[in-house]
């Protein structure tokens, strides 16, 4: 028969597993939402920045398409991303989270998506500069796509709140961006900056283009 102690000490591990538990579905659902709320705005920026370059409809949607998809990998990644409450990770799983654009793109691939999505999928986190990653690739290297995305998928990510840190004000977040325009094709920046300062932040943040 268990002793008092036991039962007592039995009944905090229960009681704190349930709070354990329950806290996690509560991280994980304001996860997901963050993940929808940042894949509608890549989305939306990144149809608009393809219009503003000139390419064509069905080009937009792609791009449209991209933005809302771009980080599905990130769903083989929860036991490393979700939940964070600070922008802190170890080298191990920063080389781990670093491979969510490839299983992005097997997931997208194996559902029969276009080559122009896949590809920039799978490169939207290469930097203009050579520094990005998963190839390492540079300037007109970089698959057009890939660079529209890059450059929407950072704003989108400075301008939500997060459990780590308040979001970021539109001016703010393009300062931090010029700090680092190596990373970006000028004439997709430059494209970028004007839907910014010329399209109505709520329609950017809520119209969805596919």
């Amino acid at each position: 028969m268990k002793s008092s102690v036991g039962m007592v000490a039995e009944r905090y591990e229960q009681q704190t597993d349930l709070e354990s538990e329950q806290e996690m579905s509560e991280l994980l659902q304001e996860d997901a939402r963050y993940a929808i709320e940042h894949g509608v705005l890549v989305s939306n920026l990144s149809y608009y920045v393809a219009e503003k370059l000139g390419c064509d409809e069905t080009f937009c949607k792609q791009m449209a398409m991209t933005g809302m998809l771009h980080d599905i990998g990130k769903l083989r990644l929860s036991r490393y991303i979700y939940g964070r409450q600070k922008d802190t990770l170890h080298v191990e799983e920063v080389m781990y989270v670093r491979m969510h654009s490839g299983f992005s793109y097997d997931i997208l691939k194996s559902m029969g998506f276009e080559e122009p999505i896949l590809s920039a999928v799978y490169h939207h986190h290469e930097n203009y500069d050579g520094s990005g990653y998963p190839d390492n690739l540079k300037g007109e290297d970089i698959p057009f796509g890939a660079r529209i995305i890059r450059t929407c998928d950072v704003y989108a990510a400075l301008v939500s709140t997060r459990p780590y840190r308040e979001a970021f004000d539109t001016d703010t977040a393009m300062d931090l961006m010029i700090d680092e325009v190596k990373n970006f094709d000028m004439r997709v920046f430059l494209a970028f900056e004007e839907v910014v300062h010329t399209i109505d932040p709520e329609r950017i943040k809520h119209k969805k283009l596919f």
